[in-house]
């Protein structure tokens, strides 16, 4: 089973509600009030070819910089980017070889076009160079604390565009960006995916059904609540039409708007895609991006030298959700003004309050 992407550009606050109570409408990315935004003139890369033999990984040690530690890091795979007022999440954190660090989010977040405007080829987005700012506390009454800031470095739905990408599954679910965090912050950063830890690896061979993937959302929409962050579910299975590059799986915590972009891993903790969409359906289906082919696109079209994904500084623990469920008493979630009941969800706890 496979669901085609049904919209996944950043939502108006009242229809981003809808979808949390109602589980009706699709979308990832949330339109919050900021401040702050600002925009620059397109930078627009050169393409380059890298050597299918470069590793397309490093280790954490090995990268060039002395990350934050994981408990005090401002900065990590999972926070909130704003990219003119459109909330959404990173997912992993890249390097490249002149020593720049990068977080990734979905393409989408930097759209321009409407909802149903989904085909990465043809839709609208924000030019590089345009200002990412990366936030603590996001909600649906504004932006929270700004913890950093970037620029839009790379866009697959710009590079697709202005290389002419003909390929219909390509088009469709090549949805990512990375940003370019700016000098000051990089020591404010860890490549860990909170919660789970690693990635370990990248995943090159998809997923089977019923195989269990685990994300980390940051949707503004949980109010601040961290105990509803960490996601866990299970793959459908790859449509083979789809040519490996996007998984649909379902989860008792779904994805949610806002939390777009956000980094999922397989049950060995590589990378295996960063979400993309919400499917029309209950339960609420998710649609991943393979990251697999994401970056290898990225580091053919890119005009970035060198681009790899570093690994976590903390071991992948897939059982570590179980376990706090079991040892932890649950902690009542919020009713912002307006919310709906919770449609679906883990009972959240106190153990995962802390990130």
């Amino acid at each position: 089973m496979n669901t085609a992407p049904t919209g996944r550009h950043r939502l108006p606050v009242l229809a981003a509600v809808a979808v949390v109570g109602l589980v009706a409408l699709a979308g990832c990315g949330v339109d919050i009030p900021d401040s702050g935004r600002a925009a620059s003139e397109d930078g627009s890369a050169q393409p380059t070819v890298e050597s299918a033999s470069q590793p397309t990984t490093i280790p954490a040690a090995q990268a060039g910089h002395q990350w934050a530690p994981i408990k005090t890091a401002a900065i990590t795979s999972g926070v909130q980017t704003y990219t003119q007022g459109g909330q959404c999440t990173a997912n992993f954190v890249f390097v490249d070889d002149a020593g720049n660090v990068y977080l990734g989010q979905a393409a989408h977040c930097a759209s321009t076009g409407k909802e149903d405007e989904t085909n990465g080829c043809k839709a609208g987005s924000r030019p590089l160079a345009t200002t990412v700012t990366f936030h603590r506390g996001g909600s649906p009454a504004g932006g929270g604390d700004v913890i950093g800031r970037g620029q839009l470095a790379y866009s697959s739905w710009l590079t697709m565009q202005r290389g002419g990408e003909k390929d219909a599954n390509t088009c469709a679910y090549n949805d990512l960006a990375l940003v370019k965090v700016d000098a000051k912050y990089v020591p404010q950063v860890n490549p860990s995916v909170p919660f789970w830890g690693g990635p370990v690896d990248v995943n090159t061979s998809g997923t089977k059904s019923g195989d269990q993937v685990f994300s980390y959302g940051n949707s503004s929409l949980r109010a601040g609540l961290a105990a509803l962050s960490p996601q866990s579910g299970a793959s459908h299975g790859d449509d083979p039409s789809l040519g490996g590059w996007s998984h649909t799986l379902t989860s008792p915590t779904p994805g949610i708007p806002g939390d777009s972009g956000s980094a999922y891993l397989d049950s060995d903790g590589r990378a295996l895609g960063t979400l993309s969409t919400l499917g029309l359906s209950f339960p609420v289906i998710n649609n991943v991006g393979d990251l697999d082919r994401e970056l290898t696109y990225a580091r053919a079209h890119s005009g970035i030298p060198g681009l790899k994904l570093v690994l976590g500084t903390e071991s992948f623990d897939p059982a570590r959700l179980d376990n706090c469920l079991r040892s932890s008493p649950p902690i009542p979630p919020p009713s912002p003004p307006g919310f709906g009941p919770q449609a679906s969800g883990t009972t959240p706890t106190a153990c995962t309050a802390g990130r």
